[in-house]
């Protein structure tokens, strides 16, 4: 803390470095009034004043006794401590400097305005909110429409108390902030009577589009909007023309208004319910601003505004939108994911993904306690107190709000599926229903989705599919555990990691007379997938290193040549064809694997197979060298090339068991498009028509020969909605990353129920 830090400061000697004597919304606040953005004008107590209440009262002690005893997942447990520290925090006196220096602060901005009593909102800032990495999004208590300096002192002493809120301490545990070493400011700002309040965001916060700007307007004051009480209207304006996309106007019956006597709800006049809260050159203006705010900060700003009776704009609070994830991509909404469930109704799209469970309907607070691991949440709004609740959910949804809603804040943050302002998902939807949430796409359906959340799946024991589901794996230290998963066995082990572990280029080793040494290695990699999995088949892909990958081995540039496009080059089965003494390595593993270990569930692939004409050389080579086909020892070829779609009839007829489709090659080159070239990847669609019609081909022409079809591409994984086709069309199998296993099965298990009704 700096040195001779006062009890208080006002908005014009805060800057943004401030941040830790006047927490995160105080110095944003004095951080706008000074780069000249219309805010309200006020003072901020600083942390030094918090700091020196607690120890003038000696609270930190009997504090820390009533914590150190809590368990903060036990929510009565939680709640009677929470009163306990409250109770002693409002019953201690304000040192009499700080009170003088608020009194005094208070009368000052009367004066500015030629009045006696001015309204304020005092509101918590807390040095651990608003940060780049957490939104504290409601855990410390407002107070509006305050009036009068010792009613001014009493809310600021709330606010210090609001620390130690149930919902603020639970918060402060799971986020690991030590709770005496949050300090406390209080921002006391004089208020607008809000005509008109928003909240305005510099990104898209449910699709990440960083081109958009997205602005929220509702009839009255802020809390109604940032609560969830009332639904607003959305403004969606691109960022670099600045003009509007998307707007959508919604009935609006209720507001929240200031008068004399304190904050009430009345009904909002018949002629304004459905009249559009800003016009067109209005939100074309809160963009402008909040446009230089996000450029001033340089990065993504999650702003409040408000409008009043004159038409005069406001803002009163700016922090960064800590929900953004920087490597997630984009999500279109106009591309919305098919399901192909019945919906049953929609509202806005608050928190990206899709999400399945039994629904929990939560009509107040004190019913939280049924709220499950896994169920899926349904209330009229959430507040605050819903936290500990929205944390084990896979999915919420809400009657009310916006996508600045509490609820759509928290779900982002928490990476929870939400949909808000529904109206009547609390009619419509029964307790007990199973019901998918789509967060991207605002949609709720009926029956289990296609997509689960991974990290709030229950563990299930092994569920048994006709369709088998593999796994992709290639790292022989992760056998063991990932063995232990609900997996049929290995649909590609690939050879990669482990050629890159043995770190020379196999040409040097031959030249070096180092086979057996190289043969070794390979097999005791081999081994621990095969021992581990066993009598689970295992499917090794023979290596499909390029030219490139080559060469990064030792000796590899003596070897290999410069191509320029190395995932069209020397590779796969011609590599294999032209360098047999290499490829007869491997074989040689695998029979030292199968023969002396007697390990019989190791099979074999072939990768990138151009035409019949080199399956029919690769299967003599794999003969030559005494691997014969048999009922235990099945040969495979990936079909990730057109000629593999084209041909498929001749490949069989070569005399096969089984095909192995490579999404990821086969949508590049059925596009036409490199995937490794930045410029065009975005086009790489695994769901363009073309690619489908190709896999379902596969998979039909397969199973009407009598040989085994899988995938083993990527796009199962990514594409969840893909997998109910795969099973519709036949296929015998489906590999994916260990990360996709639990959720994959229960999408093969609800779509072989589908195919059966």
């Amino acid at each position: 803390m700096k040195n001779n830090v006062p009890n208080l400061l006002w908005f014009k000697d805060i800057r943004f470095e401030d941040i830790s004597i006047v927490g995160g919304k105080g110095g944003n606040l004095g951080e706008m009034y000074n780069i000249d953005i219309p805010v309200p004008n006020g003072f901020c107590t600083t942390t030094k004043a918090y700091f020196k209440f607690i120890d003038a009262n000696g609270l930190k002690p009997k504090i820390k006794a009533i914590l150190d005893i809590t368990n903060v997942d036990n929510p009565d447990e939680l709640s009677r401590s929470s009163a306990k520290i409250r109770k002693l925090v409002k019953s201690s006196p304000v040192p009499d400097d700080i009170a003088r220096d608020i009194m005094n602060a208070y009368k000052k901005l009367c004066s500015f305005g030629g009045l006696n009593d001015v309204p304020v909102a005092v509101r918590t800032s807390a040095t651990a909110e608003d940060s780049a990495d957490a939104s504290f999004a409601g855990q410390g208590d407002t107070f509006l429409n305050v009036i009068g300096e010792a009613n001014v002192v009493e809310k600021v002493r709330a606010c210090w108390s609001s620390l130690f809120t149930a919902r603020s301490l639970f918060y402060q545990v799971k986020n690991k902030y030590d709770h005496f070493k949050i300090g406390v400011a209080v921002p006391v700002q004089k208020m607008v009577q809000s005509e008109v309040s928003g909240i305005c965001f510099t990104i898209n916060p449910v699709n990440n589009n960083k081109n958009e700007i997205v602005v929220e307007t509702i009839w009255g004051l802020g809390e109604y909007i940032v609560q969830g009480i009332v639904t607003p209207d959305q403004h969606i304006i691109d960022k670099g023309s600045l003009e509007i996309k998307q707007e959508n106007h919604v009935h609006q019956d209720i507001q929240l208004l200031r008068f004399n006597d304190g904050n009430k709800e009345v009904k909002v006049p018949k002629y304004k319910q459905n009249k559009s809260k800003i016009d067109h050159k209005m939100a074309i203006k809160i963009a402008k601003i909040a446009l230089k705010l996000h450029n001033h900060y340089g990065r993504a700003q999650d702003i409040e505004f408000a409008i009043d009776n004159k038409g005069k704009l406001y803002f009163v609070q700016t922090r960064p939108v800590t929900t953004v994830a920087s490597s997630q991509k984009s999500i279109d909404q106009q591309n919305p994911v098919d399901l192909d469930l019945k919906l049953l109704l929609e509202g806005q799209a608050a928190s990206p993904g899709i999400g399945s469970g039994l629904a929990v309907i939560i009509n107040n607070p004190s019913e939280l306690n049924r709220v499950q691991k896994g169920q899926i949440l349904i209330t009229d709004m959430t507040t605050p107190d819903f936290v500990p609740a929205m944390k084990k959910v896979n999915g919420i949804i809400t009657n009310k709000g916006g996508q600045t809603s509490h609820a759509a804040i928290v779900g982002r943050e928490l990476g929870v599926p939400c949909v808000v302002g529904t109206d009547k998902a609390t009619k419509i939807i029964k307790e007990g229903d199973l019901i998918t949430v789509d967060g991207t796409n605002g949609k709720i359906y009926q029956g289990q989705s296609q997509t689960i959340k991974t990290n709030t799946l229950k563990k299930t024991p092994f569920k048994k599919t006709a369709t088998k589901l593999y796994v992709n794996l290639g790292e022989p230290e992760l056998a063991k555990e990932i063995s232990k998963k609900d997996t049929d066995g290995i649909g590609l082990l690939r050879a990669e990691f482990m050629i890159a572990n043995i770190g020379i280029h196999p040409k040097r080793i031959i030249q070096e007379g180092r086979e057996k040494e190289y043969i070794q290695k390979l097999a005791d990699g081999l081994l621990q997938f095969c021992k581990n999995f066993n009598p689970r088949p295992v499917i090794y892909r023979a290596t499909d290193f390029k030219t490139n990958e080559y060469r990064y081995l030792k000796w590899g540039k003596l070897y290999e040549p410069e191509e320029p496009n190395p995932l069209l080059g020397f590779r796969g089965a011609l590599r294999y064809i032209n360098s047999p003494e290499v490829f007869n390595m491997e074989l040689e593993a695998i029979k030292l694997v199968r023969n002396k270990h007697n390990l019989k569930n190791l099979w074999l692939m072939i990768p990138f197979c151009r035409s019949p004409q080199e399956l029919i050389k690769i299967k003599k080579l794999i003969n030559d060298a005494g691997l014969l086909r048999s009922p235990s020892f099945k040969l495979f070829m990936m079909a990730e090339i057109p000629s593999n779609v084209i041909l498929l009839d001749k490949f069989i007829d070569v005399g096969i068991d089984g095909i192995s489709i490579g999404s990821n090659d086969l949508t590049m080159l059925t596009l036409g498009l490199d995937r490794d070239n930045a410029e065009i990847a975005r086009e790489f669609n695994e769901l363009d028509p073309a690619v489908l019609w190709s896999l379902k081909r596969l998979i039909t022409k397969s199973k009407k020969r009598g040989i085994m079809v899988g995938i083993c591409g990527q796009a199962p994984s990514n594409y969840p909605e893909l997998v109910q086709k795969l099973v519709k069309w036949g296929i015998t199998s489906i590999s994916v990353s260990p990360d996709a296993l639990q959720r994959t099965r229960e999408i093969v298990a609800w779509a072989e129920q589908k195919r059966l009704n």
